[in-house]
């Protein structure tokens, strides 16, 4: 068998299945590439926070997570 036959063996794809087939095949990295955006937006923020110092007296705030170069307990 000729691999233009494999090829069409159930004929040509519908609209629907062709945006759906797009979907899948490029979806994830869409949403991967998204995710990454919000939170290098979120880690940015973080440290500016961190470094402004946003307590009442000039102390830094209160980190609102633990992360590796903060502490879990004061």
């Amino acid at each position: 068998m000729s691999p233009e036959l494999i090829a069409l063996h159930l004929g040509a794809m519908h609209p629907y299945e062709k945006v759906l087939t797009l979907l899948l095949a490029f979806g994830p990295f869409i949403v991967l590439g998204a995710v990454i955006a919000v939170r290098r937006r979120h880690e940015a923020g973080d440290q500016a926070g961190d470094q402004a110092g946003d307590g009442a007296d000039g102390s830094p705030a209160v980190a609102s997570r633990p992360g590796p170069d903060r502490p879990t307990a004061p």
